[in-house]
């Protein structure tokens, strides 16, 4: 496992702008509040430098955001485990672990050890054990399973959660890319067990994807999880100008061959954008922060103006006729199951 290099000399970050006015929200059935925004690291290491990743936490923090978001595989060219590093350093050189909810993932192999990855109890041990190294912190508030593993019964990671809440090394378990029945056969399971069970949960979710409506939220909602979606901008198409993107994901090949099955709702949102006098990316997220299914968005920024962008969206709001005509341009699943699509 390659990991980041030696810790970077700490500067804070000094903010050149006002302070934006940050929204809180009950984190589903918790007794914590969260920020609506929610710092997303995956492009630390691979996308963005250290120092760089450094002054976007500093300024994410200022502006309020107390919700930090990473994963024991995000790391990409630089190694799996790179991105925990970054924040741990962090953590380290600028001394404000407790001021936030840390949320990290486990599931995916990291290569280290034979038949490794899963949630299966031996992997979600050694998983949490080698992110508290990474993150250089005691705890974790919120310790995630990173998709749904069909191999293992929901009983045997209930366990193995339990007995990490325990020791006192995570405090909360989410689940992300869990299917509706899933999250609904976890949470009648934990209840014979006395056990608090999932709070919370991760999913792709944005103007161009709302499968999730279908059974994920109504699942996440008549057992109290939060509902924390990621991708607002459907990987950069929802940016805007994907043709012109250089850098980030928007510029990757896949991303682009991806967008033509979505060419002409594209060049209808970015004219409803141009009508209303509005940045398309501003207007993807706007969507979503004001969106009453949605607990708190999280935001993956690869530079401090896409975090400033995530952070205006706050200040924009679409009105209700606005949000008629943008929803009409996707044909996309909307609405609850089953009459969302039957009579």
């Amino acid at each position: 496992m390659v990991v980041a290099g030696p810790c970077l000399i700490y500067k804070p970050y000094k903010n050149p702008t006002p302070k934006t006015f940050m929204q809180y929200t009950k984190f589903g059935r918790t007794g914590i509040q969260t920020s609506k925004v929610i710092l997303g690291t995956m492009n630390f290491g691979p996308h963005t430098t250290e120092a760089d990743s450094y002054a976007i936490m500093d300024r994410a923090l200022e502006e309020g955001i107390n919700h930090f978001d990473t994963a024991n595989v995000y790391g990409a060219s630089k190694g799996m485990g790179a991105t925990e590093e970054i924040v741990g350093n962090w953590f380290k050189t600028s001394g404000k672990r407790h001021k936030l909810l840390l949320a990290t993932k486990c599931n995916g192999d990291m290569g280290d050890t034979i038949g490794q990855g899963g949630v299966n109890a031996l992997n979600i041990r050694r998983s949490c054990e080698a992110s508290l190294r990474r993150l250089k912190t005691d705890y974790i508030d919120l310790y995630i399973m990173h998709h749904i593993d069909r191999s293992v019964q929901p009983e045997e990671w209930m366990q193995a959660m339990e007995q990490l809440v325990r020791e006192g090394k995570i405090l909360y378990v989410g689940s992300s890319n869990f299917m509706g029945w899933t999250i609904a056969q976890a949470m009648e399971i934990q209840k014979g067990r006395n056990f608090l069970g999932l709070v919370s949960e991760q999913h792709s979710y944005n103007l161009t994807t709302r499968e999730a409506e279908l059974e994920v939220i109504p699942a996440c909602q008549a057992y109290g999880l939060a509902f924390t979606p990621y991708g607002p901008l459907s990987g950069g198409m929802l940016a805007g100008k994907l043709a012109q993107a250089k850098q980030g994901r928007r510029s990757m090949d896949w991303m682009k061959n991806h967008s033509k099955d979505f060419l002409g709702s594209m060049e209808k949102y970015e004219a409803f954008c141009a009508k209303i006098g509005q940045d398309p990316a501003i207007v993807g997220q706007s969507w979503m922060l004001h969106n009453p299914l949605v607990t708190a968005m999280i935001s993956g920024p690869r530079t401090m103006a896409q975090l400033e962008g995530a952070l205006n969206a706050l200040d924009f709001q679409l009105t209700a006729e606005q949000l008629v005509e943008v929803e009409a341009i996707f044909d996309t699943p909307k609405g609850a199951a089953p009459e969302s699509y039957a009579w």
